[in-house]
């Protein structure tokens, strides 16, 4: 049996099909068996009307199927019209919207015998409808107001007015769930390990008791216990039996549920396929890395994240992961299909930023060099205040899921008068997943920074350091491109020393977290399911949006008179940190109105984001409004923010967030306009 992950983050074009797989899970565990008789049919489409003129009901009228070997053709006029009266008027467009007799109002055939046949069935029709929304008990009344005579050529068409079908619908009390019980038949029933995932599923397949009862929140839980079972163990899972019992005199409904766990499954080896280019033990390495080991229960979480690491490598162009049961009960083999990527690849870039304006990037990378097999990554990136020319390594993983990197940069940058020019060179280990980045490494830093209002003064020395760095990241987000809720945290620490003929120590910090909270509904706004639809998710139902809180602080400790390099210094300001003012124009004041870098950082960034709606349905627009705050001093006593506020648009892309925001610097008093495309940390 296949299983295909829903969360694919490489290459685009595979996302259409992830999202369907998300939506319905493994196909066979997913298919489930069609409505015992008891059971509530589900609801037909809501365009059913739309399809009916060609494909009638069984019963429809013999003149609406067929007359003289000719299917009867639909008019553009109906042949009668239909006024229903309900308690509310949702109800009202729902069982317009699936009400049978809809289907005949066109039909050029249809005469008045073959109408009060169908009117007589109506009743029936309706209290099928009502009940899938819980309620079993309704009052009905149709009738007919007869046309006043046709026009004189009505008879000679056959396509007159027939008259006003009147319906009055009392749908009575809801009927509310009293029960819901879920049953296990196979392993799952017994076995002692699988006591948690028991208790998970009875919550997700049960609705409370109290609740009003609906085929469609139905239908919901019972897809929800089914991914829950086969998510874990029992991939050949599947509903056994299902039960609604209405007890119209009390307005009851008890629910039982019964689901067949078949025999649970245990992952085995690894089988690669598709690799020519590079090593497969690789990928067995990321196989394992997150908990496939031979013997291991069979988690389909696991399964996404080794298909996500794999992608994520960057070595294969698309990764296929899934199991494979043995029909003797061994354990199941865990298959990997992948397509390469080219060893070599060149891309060209053209871009730009409020920031930085037009950009221009050339970047090569090499993912097996010969000799010693690292992958090299080498970019040049031309701005208008900044130019950078870098090159990175790395070696394939080892069986703990670290690597060997390196990597050098030479680098200019322009801010204001000033222009700094700096070297890097770096090397250690680092290890990347999902949500956990960690690397440790030693770092060169050189930098010459030049104004060119005092280079009258003499050529400017350039500062140096060496530094043993540790750098950690958590991320936990509930999306990794358009998060709605959850926070990371990264924090970087490093020591080290000047370099050149003042050696001085220095201890270099810098941590920054990002939260965001969605907002309870507000009253007035709080949204339900469309009448026949099952109840959203919790965080769904709100138009409130979320709030995002954004921290960022660093210190650099060393005496006063330490010829520390600039890049080991900070300046906030500009797209992504301090809005409303330019690209690192938040510094330490300089008596010819320039700003320097500082030894102290502090950052805060408070942000409302809002879904924009219409016609009750979710946008991929949402509205922004903020208040942003940066400061950077030589002491943190003189840390004195400036701040900014704005408001903006944000669009949702399948790439991630593209912003627009318009920002008001307040020290500066100036309007700045600033762009912002996708989701990092």
């Amino acid at each position: 049996m296949k299983l295909l992950s829903p969360r694919r983050v490489l290459p685009m074009r595979w996302l259409l099909v992830v999202w369907a797989i998300a939506l319905h899970g493994p196909l066979v565990a997913q298919t489930e068996q069609p409505p015992a008789p008891w059971e509530l049919p589900p609801l037909p489409p809501a365009d059913a009307s739309s399809d009916a003129a060609t494909e009638p009901a069984p019963d429809a009228p013999a003149s609406g199927r067929r007359r003289n070997g000719r299917a009867s053709a639909p008019v553009d006029t109906p042949r009668f019209d239909i006024d229903l009266q309900a308690s509310t008027g949702e109800m009202r467009e729902f069982l317009l919207r699936h009400l049978e007799l809809q289907r005949f109002r066109t039909l050029r055939d249809l005469d008045a015998s073959e109408l009060a046949r169908l009117l007589s069935a109506t009743p029936e029709d309706l209290r099928g409808l009502l009940g899938t929304l819980g309620h079993f008990s309704p009052e009905i009344e149709v009738g007919l107001l007869p046309a006043d005579p046709p026009p004189a050529d009505a008879a000679s068409n056959g396509a007159g007015f027939l008259g006003t079908v009147t319906i009055r619908v009392e749908p009575g009390p809801v009927t509310r769930v009293a029960t819901a019980q879920v049953f296990f038949k196979g392993d799952i029933a017994t076995a002692p390990e699988a006591a948690e995932q028991r208790e998970e599923i009875r919550r997700s397949g049960e609705l409370g008791p109290g609740i009003p009862f609906s085929q469609a929140d139905w239908d919901q839980a019972k897809t929800a216990a089914l991914r829950q079972l086969i998510a874990r163990r029992y991939p050949a899972g599947r509903i056994e039996n299902s039960l609604a019992d209405i007890d119209a005199t009390t307005q009851s409904a008890h629910l039982y549920l019964e689901l067949d766990s078949g025999p649970p499954v245990q992952t085995g080896a690894v089988r690669v396929e598709g690799t020519e280019r590079y090593d497969p033990v690789m990928v067995e390495r990321l196989v394992r890395l997150v908990g496939l080991n031979p013997g291991s229960d069979y988690d389909l979480d696991k399964l996404q994240a080794a298909q996500q690491r794999i992608a994520e490598s960057g070595y294969f162009d698309s990764v296929f992961v899934y199991v494979d049961p043995a029909a003797n009960g061994d354990q199941a083999p865990v298959v990997v299909q992948v397509r390469e990527s080219l060893r070599q690849m060149l891309v060209l870039g053209i871009g730009g930023s409020t920031d930085n304006g037009a950009r221009l990037s050339v970047e090569h990378t090499h993912h097996r060099v010969p000799g010693i097999g690292w992958r090299a990554i080498s970019r040049v990136q031309l701005e208008r205040d900044d130019q950078r020319l870098s090159t990175d390594w790395s070696a394939p993983v080892n069986a703990s899921g670290w690597r060997w990197i390196t990597g050098a940069q030479l680098a200019r940058q322009i801010d204001g008068t000033t222009t700094t020019t700096s070297q890097r060179l770096r090397a250690g280990q680092s290890q990347e997943t999902v949500d956990l980045d960690r690397s440790f490494f030693l770092q060169y830093d050189r930098a010459r920074a030049v104004n060119s209002a005092l280079r009258i003064f003499g050529p400017v020395a350039a500062d140096s350091s060496i530094s043993a760095n540790y750098a950690w990241t958590r991320r936990r987000f509930d999306d990794l491109i358009s998060p709605e809720a959850g926070q990371g945290l990264g924090v970087e620490l490093g020591v080290g020393t000047t370099l050149g003929t003042a050696r001085r120590p220095f201890a270099r910090t810098q941590a920054r977290w990002l939260g965001y909270w969605p907002v309870g509904s507000i009253p007035g706004f709080s949204r339900s399911a469309p009448l026949g639809e099952a109840r959203p998710a919790p965080d769904e139902t709100g138009r409130a949006g979320r709030l995002a809180l954004r921290l960022q602080g660093g210190a650099v400790w060393a005496q006063k008179d330490a010829p520390l390099p600039e890049t080991q210094l900070f300046l906030t300001g500009g797209d992504t940190t301090v809005r409303g003012y330019a690209l690192r124009d938040i510094g330490v004041p300089q008596p010819d109105g320039s700003v320097s870098p500082g030894r102290y950082l502090g950052v805060a960034s408070l942000e409302w984001q809002r879904p924009i709606w219409r016609n009750g349905e979710r946008t991929s627009w949402e509205s922004v409004v903020f208040v942003d705050a940066g400061a950077v001093a030589d002491k943190p006593g003189d840390l004195r923010p400036r701040w900014g506020v704005g408001a903006g648009a944000r669009y949702n892309s399948p790439v991630g967030p593209l912003q627009l925001d318009l920002a008001y610097g307040v020290q500066p008093k100036k309007l700045r306009l600033h762009l912002s495309v996708g989701f990092s940390f």
